[in-house]
């Protein structure tokens, strides 16, 4: 085998790992702007195989008429190039994004569609000429050319399967997404350089000399003291000029923890939980909350119910990190806070609770298996005799269909279910383990303390009574997401009126 051949092997598997790295990183750099839904997801790997049909076509016709291995490394070269500029055009080009399109109804599908097409286009396109080319230069019979492709795309396969777990289980976590990328650019071009001379072996250096840039804010803007890359999420802290703080998840266009300097109250729909021992009739001592994000909940506690013990069961440890350190999660001493998915502790821990709560989102959707008959079934076995369960929905003005499919739901394991407005966009549905009639729930809420009869103003106004449904969520069918974007889309063809 000759020198160039050997290199053929090593080329194709580490373009085959960049390719979904690559991938990988994409989803990173869009979240900040456009979050990570469903939909995001369907643009980012669309618009990836398009690209890859791209490369693969053209990568075959440059192969029959330029049949050498130093082409196909130039062709890594730009690659390689491209990607290491990626994420330096990315906020601009995001940020423009953005703007063109936040007042069209599909906003946030067409500006990602768009902005990952000018960005991801030309390293994806020529990372894609790598495997067909591989294959003309690795055949040297008719009767092997079988083996050598499946070879190939064996070989680029296998570099795809280390390109995407190593990126999201240790290099975006460690190193962020910037770094990442560079690492990546410039592995591919050290793996090309040999194929094109000594002349080139400054490339792969001058590539990662560009990780010693500081990465600065993935997302600038005013008042940002905390930005972090967890696992999960892009993660940001800004501080208002009243002096209260923020907790932004992805995009950003959702508060997911308010923290105020001199109040425990917030003005918004996490004050509703403060409820619970108000409408379950009798103290409690005990509650849970899955999607705990950075504790305003179990900060209010402290104050308004002192002697409520609050266990916060949030997914991503890193949001946690920035509570304690922004939000004041600390403050109360009665919160412990278990680093877990919602659904898998409550199937995995059998303590039993007075109230657990749901407030957990992946913007702008609930996860759809903590939405359905099994998980409130879950929930209604987790709680004591007279014990409550309040869940935080989505809604636009003039469309409930999300929120009324998440409490007849919910109706059907629960013996009575409520649900009333909190501002224009949330939904407070609260279920009963017993029943509870509308005159009892009225007089428990007249009963609230003086710090929460503003509060409890909203459900005395608003609360009404939900009938099981005849058609509930399931673990097998919960479309979630298409009542979620259907109501979005909606709400933004009406310009906002929700008319």
């Amino acid at each position: 085998m000759t020198a160039s051949r050997r290199l053929l092997a090593p080329l194709v598997f580490v373009a085959g790992a960049t390719t979904m790295s690559t991938e990988m990183s994409a989803s990173r750099l869009l979240a900040p702007f456009f979050g990570a839904s469903i939909l995001i997801w369907a643009n980012i790997i669309g618009l990836i195989l398009i690209y890859l049909a791209a490369g693969y076509f053209l990568g075959g016709r440059l192969a029959d008429r330029h049949p050498h291995l130093p082409y196909l490394a130039r062709l890594m070269l730009l690659a390689a190039a491209a990607i290491a500029i990626t994420p330096f055009l990315a906020e601009p080009l995001l940020s423009v994004a953005v703007d063109a399109f936040a007042n069209a109804s599909v906003g946030a599908f067409l500006g990602s569609f768009f902005a990952a097409m000018a960005i991801f286009s030309v390293p994806i396109t020529l990372l894609g000429m790598a495997s067909p080319f591989a294959v003309r230069l690795g055949v040297e019979s008719v009767e092997k050319a079988g083996e050598v492709a499946g070879r190939m795309y064996a070989l680029s396969t296998a570099g795809s399967i280390l390109g995407t777990f190593i990126p999201v289980a240790l290099l975006i976590p460690l190193i962020g997404t910037r770094r990442t990328m560079l690492a990546t650019a410039a592995l591919l071009a050290l793996v090309a350089a040999p194929a094109l001379g000594r002349r080139y072996v400054l490339v792969p250096a001058a590539i990662a000399a560009l990780a010693l840039l500081p990465p600065g804010l993935v997302k600038p803007g005013s008042g940002v003291i905390h930005e972090t890359e967890s696992p999960y999420q892009f993660i940001q802290v800004v501080q208002r000029s009243d002096g209260s703080r923020i907790l932004h998840l992805n995009e950003g266009w959702a508060e997911h923890s308010v923290w105020r300097p001199n109040t425990v109250m917030t003005g918004g729909y996490w004050d509703q939980f403060l409820l619970a021992p108000v409408i379950h009739g009798s103290p409690i001592r005990n509650l849970a909350m899955v999607g705990y994000a950075g504790g305003t909940v179990g900060r209010a506690y402290g104050q308004v119910w002192p002697d409520v013990n609050v266990l916060g069961i949030e997914l991503d440890g890193d949001v946690t990190a920035a509570g304690r350190r922004y939000l004041g999660l600390g403050d109360n001493p009665r919160v412990q806070v278990a680093t877990d998915d919602g659904r898998v502790y409550l199937e995995s821990h059998r303590s039993d609770y007075d109230a657990i709560f749901l407030d957990a989102f992946r913007q702008p959707y609930i996860p759809f298996y903590l939405t359905t008959q099994e998980f409130w079934s879950l929930a209604h076995d987790r709680l004591n005799t007279g014990g409550v369960v309040m869940a935080n929905v989505g809604s636009v003005p003039g469309d409930d269909r999300l929120p009324d499919a998440i409490a007849g739901t919910m109706a059907t394991e629960f013996a009575s279910v409520y649900m009333w407005p909190v501002g224009g966009f949330n939904m407070i549905v609260a279920g009963f383990r017993e029943h509870v009639s509308p005159d009892e729930l009225r007089l428990r809420l007249e009963g609230a303390p003086p710090q929460l009869t503003g509060v409890a103003a909203s459900a005395l106004d608003h609360a009404r009574p939900v009938a099981p449904s005849s058609d509930p969520l399931t673990d097998d069918r919960a479309p979630v997401e298409w009542m979620t974007d259907q109501m979005i889309v909606r709400y933004a063809s009406d310009g906002g009126t929700g008319r």
